[in-house]
């Protein structure tokens, strides 16, 4: 089995970092491999339309109201 350019190009650049910093290379990697898929949208175009459009003008409306607010005593 042949490596890519690109695997190649990984694995140089791997072998230049410390072995601290090539673990933390690993980690990251195996973060990107334990991602969900999800889910393609063409499947989630039975719920279009789902939600009332009352419903929705006010989930707008609380959103415009209360999302933009800074409460500076709150933390």
């Amino acid at each position: 089995m042949t490596l890519t350019t690109l695997e190649q190009e990984i694995l140089t650049q791997l072998h230049h970092l410390a072995l601290a910093q090539q673990r933390e290379v690993l980690a990251f990697v195996r973060t990107l491999t334990a991602m969900p898929v999800g889910i393609p949208g063409k499947e989630l175009l039975v719920f279009a339309g789902a939600i009332e459009h009352h419903d929705l003008a006010m989930l707008q409306q609380a959103i415009d109201t209360d999302c933009a607010k800074v409460n500076l005593d709150e933390w």
